[in-house]
Formats: C-alpha cells, structure tokens, sequence
C-alpha cells in the first residue's frame, strides 16, 4: 500500500525545520546558529568581547559543516553511480542525527553552561544535520528557494517586486510564480522560527524533539523537483 503524500512541498517542510532547528540551537546553545553557520563569526565576535562563553562550538561550526556537506556529497556520488536512490538516504542521515541530538538534550539538557562538552556535541551534531539538509537541497531541490538562510531569498523577492512594478524582467507570470514560491519559503522558516522559540520557553528539552518529527516527515512529503534523484 502506498503512502499518501503530505499535502506541504518538501521544500517547505526543510525550510520551517531549518529556522527551527537555528533557532533552538541559538536559544538553547548559548547562541550557536547550527543552520546560518557564518553567523557565528558575529557571534563569536560578541563572545570573546563580552565573556558569554561558547567560543568553542562556534569556531568548529564551520569546519563541521564543511566537513558534512563534503561528506554527505561523496556519499552521494557512491551511491548514484551504484544506481541507488540518494535523496531518500541523506533524509535518513538527517533523521538519524537529529534524534541523536533530541537523546543527547534528553540526557545532558537544559544546557546551562555553554562552554561544556554536552553543548559542544549536540551543536556539532546539529551542524552536521543542517549541513546534509543544505547539501541535499542544492543537488536535488536546486529549483526551489534554500531552506536555511533568507537573506538571498528575500533580496529576490525585493527584485522581483521592483521589476514587477516598472514591468521589467521576467514575464509576469515567471516572476508571480517565483515570488509565490519565495515568499512560501520565507514564511516558513519564520514559522519554524516562531515555533522554535515559543516550544523551548515551555519545554526546554523537549523542544529538540520537534526537529525529528519533521524530518520523519520530510519521507512522506511533496516533491516537486527532484533533481539527481
């Protein structure tokens, strides 16, 4: 019997766990962004002038997500040239890590000291997740807006709007069509966001649990553009 897909498009289902898990990271790991990785050069920068700790993981993000991204891409290849699907296993190797991150927080949690090994490896097991999540995204879901990071998203939605007012660029059935798209992703994420930062107020621990339960649906989700898969 096949299972019926989720009516919310994959893509938008990774973009509202991308801004949760930023957010939960960020609140719960003294201010780690595990998903805009480069953001933690700000941060850092904000550590060591004002003593709030953390230095650590925040410095290690970038090389892990690197690593994983690099990783996740191999991982990929093998498994392409074998003629084996390569979407479905990295949306496993992301499950897999961020229920490894939900029984780390069940164990070590709530994260009081931020320069403490059990902040250290949940935030470094959360990079490697997002980091498979970004890979995947641009290999397979290349056609869709990213998942993790707005900034980008949100400059297109500003020019396309511009160009729509002056009747410049894009047909205007084109640029409509990306515009709803964008915008989609952006909610989305602030979504996540949101939920993130309401969910950990209540539950400190268990908000790490919600990145898990999305990924498992990320299985039964809408693909819409599924490139390389």
């Amino acid at each position: 019997m096949r299972s019926v897909p989720l009516p919310l498009p994959l893509p938008l289902l990774l973009s509202l766990n991308g801004g949760y898990v930023d957010t939960v990271g960020f609140l719960a790991l003294g201010g780690l962004f595990t998903a805009h990785v480069t953001g933690n050069f700000v941060t850092l920068g904000a550590s060591l002038a004002l003593g709030t700790g953390g230095s650590l993981a925040k410095v290690l993000a970038l090389p892990m997500f690197c690593l994983f991204v690099f990783l996740s891409r191999l991982a990929g290849l093998f498994l392409k040239n074998r003629g084996r699907p390569v979407m479905r296993v990295l949306l496993a190797a992301e499950l897999l890590l961020l229920i490894l991150a939900f029984a780390l927080a069940l164990a070590y949690g709530p994260f009081k000291n931020p320069n403490s090994g059990e902040v250290l490896a949940i935030g470094m097991v959360l990079v490697a997740a997002m980091a498979i999540q970004n890979g995947l995204h641009r290999i397979h879901l290349a056609k869709s807006p990213p998942t993790t990071l707005m900034t980008g998203t949100t400059t297109q939605i500003m020019l396309d709007l511009a160009d729509l007012a002056v009747g410049e660029g894009d047909t205007t059935a084109a640029a409509k069509d990306r515009l709803k798209r964008m915008s989609l992703s952006v909610v989305a994420f602030a979504l996540g966001c949101a939920a993130a930062a309401a969910i950990f107020c209540v539950a400190p621990v268990w908000c790490f649990a919600v990145p898990a339960v999305l990924a498992t649906l990320a299985f039964v989700a809408k693909v819409a553009t599924p490139e390389g898969d």
